[in-house]
């Protein structure tokens, strides 16, 4: 009961990456900076397991960017020719790739992170990959010229990297998708259905990572428009919850999301993120107790696990871990409380 995982991404450390950078520069090139992923990803593994999370992942040390790492193993993209696009509605602005031609994958994607994870640990794995409709959201379409077209059609690739990770013996697949908190329309035309697409065929448990996004001041910044009560769950919980996922990953601590909104994912496992990652104020074990004291309200403990409220790649390593041994403490608070 309570097991705790991450939502994804981890600090990456300095001698491989620029710290508190969400697109950091690599520090290294060719067969250095690939050994350089490997030793981060296992040093990921190892500090996790440390602070006691149940479920790990691979931190995303291997990718550059949770979207792009898995873009750049995909053909009919250019990275070469950047262009500057408004993403989440226009809620910051970053140089994206172009999609110029139909999508193919080159490869095997994150087979290399995911096989070291796997073999470096005996704990359950998570491993995520974007979403269809925030990769949709995340790169210039030059191509496609319909937004939900494109999204299923990365929604095929991403069944073919998820796939190969399950057969690499991943227990839990996790597709991140933030923009269904920002295009709720879409997420019951399109997004919902791309999401299955992406699933499809998985026996290994599925998840689906929803959150307000990154602790950047962006992010931070609308968040604060978003008055006293933020309802955006409520408009697509239904519609995941009638959805063949397994478990919703969502977030809460420090959030004004109403905790009973979790209550309309009936059926579905609850990832509760405890953690707030827009801050560096590492929370005690009480705290992190206290946000299950009130999802247990609203949702069967045994249908709990605690999270992240989202990736925590910008954030400084010392707190990063620490914020994490904070969750292991308070699950295991919390089991002493509800147990």
């Amino acid at each position: 009961m309570f097991e705790t995982t991450i939502a994804g991404s981890l600090p990456k450390p300095a001698w491989l990456a620029e710290p508190n950078k969400l697109w950091p520069t690599w520090r290294l090139e060719g067969a250095e900076l690939e050994q350089a992923k490997g030793d981060a990803t296992l040093l990921a593994i190892k500090q996790q397991e440390d602070a006691g999370i149940d479920i790990v992942g691979d931190g995303e040390q291997a990718r550059q960017h949770f979207v792009h790492g898995f873009l750049e193993r995909v053909e009919g993209i250019d990275f070469a020719h950047k262009v500057e696009m408004g993403i989440r509605a226009d809620r910051y602005k970053a140089m994206v790739p172009q999609v110029v031609g139909p999508v193919r994958l080159k490869g095997r994607v994150h087979a290399f992170e995911a096989q070291l994870a796997r073999a470096h640990t005996k704990r359950k794995l998570k491993f995520t990959l974007p979403g269809p409709m925030t990769i949709a959201d995340t790169i210039a379409d030059r191509h496609y010229g319909d937004k939900g077209k494109m999204a299923m059609a990365f929604a095929g690739l991403l069944n073919q990297g998820a796939r190969a990770r399950e057969k690499d013996g991943v227990d839990v697949i996790q597709f991140d998708e933030p923009a269904f908190n920002v295009f709720m329309g879409e997420v019951t035309e399109w997004g919902i259905a791309a999401l299955e697409r992406a699933a499809e065929g998985l026996k290994c448990t599925t998840a689906v990572h929803i959150c307000y996004g990154y602790g950047i001041k962006a992010n931070i910044d609308w968040k604060a428009t978003l008055g006293g009560v933020w309802r955006q769950y409520e408009a697509i919980f239904p519609a995941i919850a009638k959805s063949k996922i397994s478990q919703v990953s969502v977030e809460c601590r420090n959030s004004k999301v109403p905790m009973r909104l979790l209550s309309l994912l009936e059926g579905k496992d609850i990832l509760v993120g405890a953690i707030d990652v827009a801050s560096d104020t590492v929370e005690t074990p009480e705290e992190v107790a206290a946000v299950v004291a009130e999802a247990v309200k609203h949702v069967a403990r045994e249908r709990i696990q605690l999270c992240t409220n989202c990736g925590m790649a910008p954030m400084r390593r010392d707190i990063a871990y620490a914020k994490l041994a904070a969750l292991a403490q308070g699950a295991a608070l919390a089991r002493q409380q509800f147990g």
